[in-house]
């Protein structure tokens, strides 16, 4: 089987997706677009704009967001925009003409490229509707799975909350794995590791429950280099692997490689791929959605970092993994893909090939080869 291990389906920005009201959800997608990397610009004539004028820096409010842009759904060029000083403004996080992705367009693209299974990745801006992913499984049982979303800022100070949803996302709703990102904790309660004692009994039911755990990390709270500062929260999690050593886990994303960027090429330093050593911890493999607009397809100046991740961690425990449909930005579906099977014949053999398309995400998900479950 082809897996990836990296799809998003999602509803409008403009509706609740598990929030308390759609206003709610629609302020997620105003701090995402005030904060990421792709280039602000003027409706009007696509001159340069400034998002980060969506955010407000008068302290008291968690999202800082500026409440004075319009920020709201284009339903007419199905794009994000927001108003300032009475000009329009956008970008494309999301990818061009796509505000919402059904599990029915998910398939679709996956038939186009070639791909048997999605895992589908989850995220409070995207959604945190644990029926909502239920049900994009149960539309094509044969094709989906889904990671539940948790509720990271519970987990320290209403610990007995947070299992009780994890739990209810596991055993009711029957989703296959859980999606933690520990800087919602850190933005929001004076926890600053996953590993605090007040996390213990969160972790505890999480192994009892025997699914796999996907982390997106960030860089550990007052790093004074990013880049370091990811490698040692990367190191957290694989003292927490010691600490649980049934734990299935795997990194998403990949490292943040637009740190890592040292002029046109990637610098990587040795020490970055040293917590995955003697451990099951698994990396996922996606450089298209995070570096597409600095590289062109088939991003050959990546085939160093990936032949690298091969031989330091092990082509048994990498993950392909695509961000569909964010990273149709940038390159095909297809080509999400081809850039590895068509490009990396002079280290990856074919098994292994196969492993990091297909056979290690079925290993973590517990897949049959021939019957998916």
């Amino acid at each position: 089987m082809v897996i990836d291990s990296h799809i998003y389906c999602f509803t409008a920005p403009d509706t609740p997706a598990g929030h308390a009201s759609g206003a709610e959800h629609l302020a997620h997608w105003q701090r995402q677009y005030a904060q990421h990397h792709q280039p602000a610009f003027r409706v009007r004539d696509r001159a340069p704009g400034d998002a980060h004028r969506l955010l407000d820096p008068a302290p008291g409010d968690l999202l800082r967001l500026a409440r004075d842009c319009h920020f709201r759904v284009d339903r007419t060029c199905n794009r994000l925009v927001w108003t300032i000083d009475g000009e329009d403004y956008t970008k494309q996080q999301l990818p061009p003409n796509v505000i919402e992705f059904s599990a029915g367009a998910m398939v679709a693209e996956m038939d186009h490229a070639g791909v048997d299974v999605g895992l589908i990745q989850a995220d409070a801006t995207l959604t945190k509707d644990v029926a909502y992913l239920a049900r994009c499984v149960a539309a094509f049982p044969d094709r989906l799975r889904a990671m539940a979303p948790v509720d990271e800022a519970l987990i320290p100070g209403q610990t007995d909350r947070a299992i009780a949803q994890t739990v209810a996302a596991i055993r009711e709703h029957r989703l296959h794995a859980l999606k933690i990102i520990p800087a919602y904790a850190y933005q929001q309660t004076s926890s600053q590791s996953f590993l605090d004692p007040a996390w213990r009994p969160f972790w505890e039911v999480v192994v009892a429950l025997d699914v796999p755990v996907f982390f997106t990390l960030g860089s550990r709270p007052g790093a004074a280099d990013p880049r370091q500062g990811f490698i040692d929260e990367v190191w957290e999690l694989r003292r927490l692997m010691d600490r649980h050593p049934t734990l299935r886990a795997s990194v998403t994303h990949g490292y943040p490689w637009r740190a890592f960027l040292n002029g046109e090429r990637l610098s990587v330093p040795a020490s970055a791929w040293a917590p995955f050593r003697d451990t099951s911890l698994m990396l996922e493999v996606g450089f298209p959605f995070r570096l597409g607009d600095v590289f062109e397809y088939p991003y050959a100046e990546c085939r160093p970092v990936l032949e690298a991740m091969v031989g330091q961690i092990g082509p048994d425990r990498l993950l392909w993994g695509s961000d569909m449909p964010f990273q149709n930005r940038f390159c095909t579906y297809r080509q999400s893909r081809d850039y590895l099977e068509k490009y990396s014949a002079s280290f990856l053999s074919a098994p292994n090939l196969a492993k990091i398309v297909g056979g290690n995400a079925a290993r973590l998900l517990r897949l049959d080869p021939g019957i998916p479950a």
